[in-house]
C-alpha cells in the first residue's frame, strides 16, 4: 500500500463582526423569549392538571407535581445556559475569532508525509463567507 485516504477534522471559525454579533445576540434573545413562554405555558397547564386531578384522585397530585417540577427544572436549566451564552455574546470583541463547529475533509497520505502538518486545518468565515483556509 503506497497511500491511504483519511478523514480528518477541520475547525470552522468565524470572525466577529457587528452583524455576526448582532445575529448571535438576537438568536439568543429569541431563545430566551421562547423558554419564558414555555415556562408560562407549563404553569398554566399545571394549574389546570392539578385542579382536574384534585377532583378525580388527590393521591395523584404528588406525581403530577413532580412531573411538572421536572419539566420546569429542564426549562430553567436551559434558560440559565442561554443567559450565560447571551452574556458571553455581548462581551465578544469585534475582530476576534470564535469556533463555529467542525467539518471533515478527506486527505491522501503517503509514506513519509508529516501527518501532524495535515491535521488542524481551519476555515475562517466572515459574515458567512470563507475568507481563509489555514493549515
Amino acid at each position: 500500500m503506497e497511500e491511504m485516504t483519511l478523514r480528518v477534522p477541520v475547525t470552522v471559525k468565524a470572525k466577529v463582526t457587528e452583524d455576526f454579533k448582532a445575529k448571535i445576540i438576537a438568536d439568543l434573545q429569541s431563545r430566551l423569549e421562547m423558554v419564558e413562554q414555555d415556562l408560562q405555558q407549563i404553569e398554566f397547564q399545571a394549574k389546570r392538571l392539578l385542579s382536574e386531578q384534585a377532583k378525580i384522585d388527590a393521591q395523584g397530585l404528588v406525581q403530577i407535581r413532580q412531573q411538572i417540577d421536572a419539566e420546569q427544572q429542564k426549562r430553567l436549566a436551559f434558560k440559565e445556559d442561554v443567559t450565560a451564552k447571551l452574556k458571553e455574546a455581548q462581551e465578544l470583541t469585534i475582530g476576534t475569532e470564535v469556533p463555529q463547529g467542525n467539518l471533515e475533509q478527506q486527505i491522501t497520505v503517503k509514506v513519509g508525509d508529516d501527518l501532524n502538518a495535515m491535521m488542524g486545518a481551519e476555515i475562517l468565515l466572515e459574515d458567512g463567507k470563507i475568507i481563509a483556509f489555514r493549515q
